[in-house]
């Protein structure tokens, strides 16, 4: 794989009341997915709280959900966090692994390092790990980072690490930021912010999508990449998955999804999220599952 594409899931991280990963509920939802439809999942995301997760449980988790069955060449996990060595720790765990890819944040908090310094710290991430089989994707999520992975940084980095920076993951939500990256990066495949800008980057050029929501609505949102690549009109089809995007985006997407998982599943354990995110409630969850109606009637079907 050189240029990924498709639907992408970062998903959930579910814990127990310990506080602990919950081993079994995280491979059980990596699984049914992967079965919804999904191309790719990547643990360790935003949606996956991997800024609350230390090291050896990001590297532990991945080990789970290959022990499980998974392939790794399905798997694409967030390797991105302050410090270089430890970006390097965990992409080379993963690369080592044999995961289709790692999806890295920029190197955040001093946010006046600017391209140049960005530049030096992709391109020391990829020598320090030093394997021509990892592929990186680029994760544009300023909002939350402060620090943005520019066009003309992307281009920068494609040029110097072609068969290596492949991808681009853009969070920002910003329709024009995603086609200036595709525009300035056309060996890159882009992701737009969630499967709301699905047709139209497709339409464009981008790859697919990389989106929080794919967690419980992967069936749908793949049924409308592959008619929308057959030529099909999906305009009710598109108009659906947008919707059902914005009762559990406007609900705060990561309690919101593991809202609606305890409900459906009967199992409490997905009400908790990590600190300094507050837990989800059983009502939350109940009210969600009344707005989304039939649109929700697969979740928990596993």
């Amino acid at each position: 794989m050189t240029r990924p594409q498709g639907t992408i899931a970062p998903i959930l991280t579910p814990f127990a009341d310990d506080g602990s990963i919950a081993r079994d509920l995280f491979v059980s939802h990596a699984k049914w997915v992967l079965d919804q439809g999904a191309h790719f999942l990547s643990p360790f995301g935003t949606t996956g709280e991997a800024l609350s997760l230390s090291l050896g449980e990001r590297m532990q988790a991945l080990e789970w959900l290959i022990e499980a069955g998974i392939s790794p060449s399905r798997l694409m996990p967030g390797t991105g966090v302050t410090a270089l060595p430890e970006t390097v720790e965990l992409s080379a765990h993963a690369v080592g692994l044999g995961c289709a890819g790692v999806m890295v944040l920029p190197s955040f908090f001093y946010t006046g390092a600017g391209d140049n310094g960005q530049a030096r710290y992709y391109g020391e991430l990829i020598e320090r790990v030093a394997n021509p089989a990892m592929r990186m994707i680029l994760y544009h999520i300023p909002q939350n980072s402060g620090v943005p992975v520019s066009p003309a940084l992307t281009a920068r980095l494609s040029a110097a690490f072609p068969g290596t920076v492949v991808a681009y993951k853009d969070s920002a939500g910003d329709w024009d930021n995603t086609a200036a990256v595709i525009a300035a990066a056309p060996s890159v495949a882009v992701f737009p912010s969630s499967e709301a800008q699905l047709t139209k980057g497709l339409a464009n050029g981008a790859a697919g999508c990389i989106s929080a929501t794919v967690n419980l609505n992967a069936a749908a949102i793949r049924s409308l990449y592959d008619r929308t690549l057959a030529g099909e009109d999906v305009a009710e089809a598109d108009a659906a998955i947008k919707e059902f995007r914005k009762i559990i985006q406007d609900a705060g997407l990561i309690p919101a999804m593991k809202a609606v998982l305890a409900v459906r599943s009967g199992d409490k354990r997905w009400l908790n999220l990590r600190a300094p995110h507050e837990n989800a409630t059983l009502a939350n969850g109940e009210a969600l599952l009344a707005a989304l109606g039939s649109s929700a009637d697969h979740i928990g079907r596993n």
